[in-house]
């Protein structure tokens, strides 16, 4: 008899028990409820149990001796040993002044076996199954295990795995329970279709969301699986695309996947409304607090008339106002902005209305699906901990630092009822995925008046989030003809507990010119400290010291010699390095909107050789020139100062350009040049430089887009002049330009770059590399 059978007959006051009849027949007792109510039970009999104690069976019934034992007591008796998970079968029944309880135990799971599996690990498996060895087996837990299997195999893509289970019965109540899996072939995504979009393409809409469209490439980045899961982080995506640029009535009106029966591949469409696109009208402040002041609130306003709105911009307006309020000792606080839509003049009026909020607490915060990243991780991007004021939009900050740290597929946060009406518990619920990348840059370089030409190679492994503790460590090794290089680096972003990141580095370079070999190695120190969410500062030490060696007092550069005499073929640099990096871009593998500016100085002479002052500045700005044919265009400016302090700057010292200034030109191809007695000539860089590029980006019409390529037309120029030695000709301000095409991959590994570019504007004496190959992310 079932269970369920057994707790309806206990409900309805009617114990019903199985006993074996003569000859081997079964006959049905019924027990009526009145008479168990009358029974006085001295004594417990109990029968059918092999491995659990009959004191054990007794504890869990409540059996007491003298107690009048009614129907009631009797059904939660039933209910107490069904809920233990140790019987199949439980009867509780009053025999005169006995209580009579008959079970049947559960057999034990000796082992949990899987076959046929070979794109899941039994490891995996094992976490995913409820029945596990040493614990009682349950019919219904086994048919639960089997979906929780396929459901395990549809996250990774194979939505036609079957799998049947089935009981080895080993004698003495011992079970083994086997799982017989047949994986399938892997399902593919082969359509994402979108059904009333006007203001974006397909292509543009592909791209803001985490599915993909399955490629040859697919196997690596797994982001062709379609899971119910992912699509709605996936409309939560577009929702926001959307907000943030001006479709505030923006709508998912539905999102499905339909499966082919005959192939199992699955096409998505989403079907949108997108609306009408509004700006910002009248934007103001209205206080209900008392103590807290309109006017003093109104420089935490992001949003401006007139500009595109943007509900990005609305919530850090939000997230001002809310720490404003917290910081003036108003914590519970409430900022709400209320819209009102102008239909005939495209706009929102947008009023920040400041209340006086519940007073609520945070009790506690649960992180749960982090299977790799530590806890501590993701409770120090909280600005909130436990005992604290309840704070939404707090929450929302917080959730956006987490998603910035690119160490989770999803990041959700939900909050739930605490313990006492004023207490609230937060759920964080956090993906990981992997976080390794793998870089690689090449080049090939000709002519020129220094080193030897040839194909140069960088690689790099970098690891953002190290052990699951949210460290990053990065090691480069390169090399070409004529020099090697090797790097590495270890951040950790929270140095002592403090949002302050520390960096420690240290590398090696070595680079063979014509007339002369130098060696540079050393190491630095660094912190990096947030001033607001897009401004942040940072101060380091660094040491390095250089060498010069193979010198040919014949042909070697007067200013080298010159050097080597007054200070050696040793040199050492102490300096402090600081700066200002300022950065709103949209994001940085594949930036569509946004400023990156950075200015930095370095301050040598706090001991050591070198006794200067280099200030170098750069900045980007990233801007969509059309959304339906997806043109992106990119300005980038950038510039250098080094002077002397009390003395001539070293040539080793002095700016050298390359590809990342100036495409079509080789590291140190350009500039000041400086020959011996025998009048070879040597680049040996420039005091001052100045570069600037314009830049077209647009998608590759004959590639789809889940393959990840873009193209790019630009044009760059440079300027590289100044030195203090007296013989060095090409100082002056001369100019250089190039143009080219370049094709944009963002690969599994890494983003990739290929540029090619042509010389335009250029020297006779200057060194060109016009095929240029490398990581693209330049932030």
């Amino acid at each position: 008899m079932k269970p369920a059978q057994k707790l309806l007959s206990a409900v309805s006051a009617v114990a019903l028990a199985l006993t074996p009849a003569v000859g081997g027949g079964l006959a049905l007792n019924l027990i009526s409820a009145k008479a168990a109510q009358a029974a006085v039970v001295s004594s417990i009999s109990v029968r059918g149990n092999k491995r659990v104690s009959a004191a054990t069976i007794s504890d869990f019934v409540g059996f007491k001796a003298g107690k009048n034992y009614s129907a009631a007591d009797v059904d939660d008796a039933v209910k107490r040993l069904f809920a233990t998970g140790l019987f199949s079968d439980v009867n509780v029944s009053v025999s005169g002044s006995t209580l009579v309880v008959s079970v049947s135990e559960q057999s034990i799971v000796n082992q949990v076996i899987f076959r046929g599996n070979r794109k899941q690990k039994d490891a995996s498996l094992r976490s995913v199954v409820r029945l596990q060895p040493r614990g009682a087996f349950d019919q219904a837990t086994m048919d639960d295990d089997v979906q929780a299997i396929i459901d395990s195999y549809s996250r990774i893509g194979r939505n036609d795995v079957t799998v049947n289970a089935e009981v080895v019965d080993l004698g003495e109540n011992r079970v083994n329970v086997v799982f017989n899996i047949q994986e399938g072939d892997r399902t593919k995504i082969t359509q994402i279709n979108f059904v009333g979009n006007n203001a974006f393409s397909d292509r543009r809409l592909q791209s803001v969301i985490s599915t993909k469209k399955s490629n040859p490439l697919s196997w690596l980045t797994r982001n062709d699986v379609y899971d119910d899961q992912r699509l709605a982080a996936d409309e939560e995506q577009l929702r926001r695309f959307y907000f943030n640029h001006g479709y505030a009535d923006f709508r998912v009106l539905s999102s499905s996947g339909d499966i082919d029966p005959n192939t199992g591949n699955v096409m998505i469409t989403i079907e949108v409304d997108e609306g009408e696109r509004y700006a910002f009208g009248n934007v103001d402040v209205d206080s209900t607090v008392s103590g807290v002041s309109a006017d003093d609130l109104r420089g935490t306003i992001s949003t401006r008339s007139g500009a595109t709105y943007s509900a990005e911009e609305v919530e850090n307006t939000l997230i001002k106002m809310s720490e404003r309020l917290a910081a003036a000792g108003f914590p519970f606080a409430e900022v709400t902005p209320v819209g009102n839509r102008n239909f005939e003049t495209g706009t929102i009026d947008v009023s920040y209305v400041v209340d006086q909020g519940q007073r609520a607490f945070i009790e506690r915060i649960e992180i749960v699906g982090n299977a790799r990243t530590r806890d501590y991780v993701i409770r120090r991007e909280f600005d909130l901990s436990e005992g604290d004021a309840f704070n939404q939009i707090l929450l929302r900050r917080a959730q956006k630092r987490l998603e910035a740290l690119d160490y989770f597929e999803r990041v959700e946060i939900t909050t739930r009822p605490g313990s006492a009406p004023d207490r609230v518990i937060i759920v964080v619920n956090a993906v990981d995925k992997s976080t390794g990348e793998f870089g690689i840059g090449a080049g090939y370089t000709t002519g020129g008046t220094s080193s030897n030409g040839g194909v140069s190679v960088e690689a790099s492994i970098l690891e953002r989030n190290f052990l699951g503790r949210g460290q990053a460590i990065r090691v480069g090794v390169g090399g070409g003809v004529d020099n090697r290089t090797y790097n590495m680096s270890f951040t950790e972003p929270y140095f002592l507990g403090y949002r302050l990141a520390a960096t420690a580095s240290v590398f090696r370079r070595t680079q063979n010119y014509n007339t002369y070999d130098t060696a540079n190695q050393g190491g630095s120190i660094s912190f990096g400290l947030p001033i607001t969410e897009d401004l942040k500062a940072d101060i380091g030490y660094s040491f390095d010291q250089s060498e010069y060696s193979n010198v040919n007092t014949a042909s070697a550069p007067a200013s080298i010699q010159n050097d080597i005499a007054a200070y050696g073929t040793t040199w050492n640099k102490s300096a402090v390095r600081y700066g200002l990096t300022y950065n709103t871009i949209d994001d940085v593998q594949d930036p569509h909107e946004g400023l990156y500016l950075r200015l930095s100085q370095e301050v040598a002479g706090l001991g050591g050789d070198a006794k200067h002052v280099a200030t170098t500045f750069s900045g980007s700005y990233y801007h969509t020139l059309s959304e339906e044919a997806e043109l992106v265009g990119a300005v980038k400016l950038g510039a250098g100062n080094i002077t002397g302090i009390g003395q001539d700057i070293r040539t080793i010292d002095h700016f050298r350009l390359g590809p990342s200034q100036i495409r079509g030109f080789a590291y140190n191809g350009i500039g000041p040049i400086e020959g011996g007695a025998t009048g070879v000539n040597e680049h040996i860089g420039g005091k001052t430089f100045v570069n600037a590029t314009a830049e077209a980006q647009f998608p590759l019409p004959l590639l789809a887009p889940d393959l990840g390529f873009k193209g790019a037309v630009f044009a760059d120029a440079a300027t590289l002049f100044g030195h203090d030695s007296a013989t060095a000709v090409n100082t002056g301000m001369e100019w250089r330009a190039s143009a080219g095409f370049s094709v944009i991959w963002q690969s599994p590994f890494a983003p990739l770059r290929f540029d090619y570019a042509v010389p335009i504007v250029k020297e006779a004496t200057d060194k060109e590399q016009r095929f240029n190959f490398s990581v693209s992310t330049a932030f």
